[in-house]
């Protein structure tokens, strides 16, 4: 069983993919790579059981109603009497998830950079879904959306202050933490990659992440918000420590 983390950036230079191998009760990773472009990103996603992609899969549902309201010069001029008016274009439903239960807020896909990578997905994701792949936005489909971060989080690991050449030291603690965590991952010559590039490490850990959805071990959506989030996507936290799937 192939599992692939993505790490998908704006530009394929910081864009991190790894493949990892359920074999015999070990995770083994199969290949760490900093500088994924398009094809590569796709390619390895077709060929995965599932992949985990860290990006958001889509945008708040009423930040695109508001959108298409101004277009046609229709927006309520009494939406500003809510003082928190803004609130629900900027959070979608798994943003909100999120912060509640980690206290850890994402960055918003309509009001922050992350809008660029999204764009970026959006497009690997209409062609991939034209070549007949499910990307069921909401950790069904063969693409689940993860937040390295919040996973480490819940992990007991650091995560914070891991990115970019200051963040080594981190990386390293985390990389120690994993491999006590996780004795089943072997890391194969890849762990030097990983205390190189933050984008690599995050990679590792979306396939990891993907790896616990796969085993069942992840949050799903609760039900009155599947709806929603067949349009915004939902980021799956894992469920307690790490393990193979079966």
């Amino acid at each position: 069983m192939e599992i692939v983390g993505v790490d998908l950036s704006s530009q394929p230079e910081h864009t991190g993919l790894a493949r990892l191998r359920a074999d015999s009760g070990e995770l083994i990773v199969e290949d760490v790579i900093v500088g994924a472009g398009d094809g590569e990103v796709g390619a390895a996603i077709t060929a995965a059981t599932r992949a985990g992609v860290d990006v958001p899969f889509g945008w708040p549902a009423p930040f695109v109603e508001f959108l298409h309201a101004h277009r046609a010069d229709a927006l309520d001029p009494d939406l500003a009497v809510d003082p928190h008016w803004r609130r629900p274009l900027v959070w979608r439903a798994t943003d909100q998830h999120v912060r509640t239960r980690t206290g850890m807020t994402p960055l918003s896909v309509a009001t922050d950079k992350i809008a660029y990578p999204a764009l970026r997905w959006a497009v690997l994701a209409a062609n991939l879904s034209a070549a007949g792949l499910d990307l069921t936005r909401d950790g069904t489909g063969r693409a689940c959306e993860v937040y390295p971060a919040a996973a480490l989080r819940i992990w007991g690991l650091p995560d914070r202050g891991y990115k970019g050449q200051k963040g080594r030291g981190q990386r390293e603690r985390i990389v120690a933490g994993l491999t006590a965590m996780a004795p089943f991952l072997r890391w194969n010559g890849y762990r030097s990659v990983c205390l190189e590039h933050d984008d690599g490490l995050d990679a590792v850990l979306s396939a990891l992440i993907a790896a616990q959805v796969v085993a069942g071990r992840y949050e799903p959506p609760p039900p009155q918000a599947r709806r929603r989030v067949a349009v915004e996507g939902w980021i799956c936290l894992p469920v307690g420590p790490p393990v193979v799937p079966g």
